[in-house]
């Protein structure tokens, strides 16, 4: 069982930047590949960003591209997305997920192909 926390959401405004934290249990984290999804208020769950299990490969929605940044320490078991010049339309409940038999050099951006989720963290966005 992979459990995951995340951290780091709050109100911010147009433009601002905010770093959300995802911490996982157990001592396999570097063999898991991860992703940010996020849900927007009557919206489907989408991706945002995915990363390999050592780092090393990265991918993202393109509304996201050269303002978000996945990244990983698997020292440390914790995931991160910095988020920068957010917008509005950025609001949503962030999730980080967890596929726990991933290649090596892989992302994945659909949901069906993880195994765990966290519970979620809000950012709001005014404008």
């Amino acid at each position: 069982q992979v459990q995951l926390v995340e951290s780091g959401g709050g109100l911010v405004s147009a433009g601002d930047s905010l770093r959300l934290s995802c911490a996982a249990s157990g001592r396999t984290f570097s063999t898991y590949a991860m992703g940010w999804f996020r849900q927007a208020p009557g919206k489907e769950r989408e991706f945002v960003a995915a990363i390999s299990m050592r780092g090393g490969i990265t991918t993202c929605r393109g509304s996201v591209k050269g303002r978000f940044t996945i990244s990983r320490d698997n020292a440390k078991n914790t995931l991160y997305m910095q988020m920068n010049s957010l917008k509005p339309e950025d609001t949503a409940v962030y999730y980080c997920a967890a596929k726990v038999r991933s290649s090596p050099g892989a992302v994945y951006s659909r949901e069906t192909e993880y195994d765990y989720w966290g519970q979620g963290t809000q950012v709001t966005v005014s404008s």
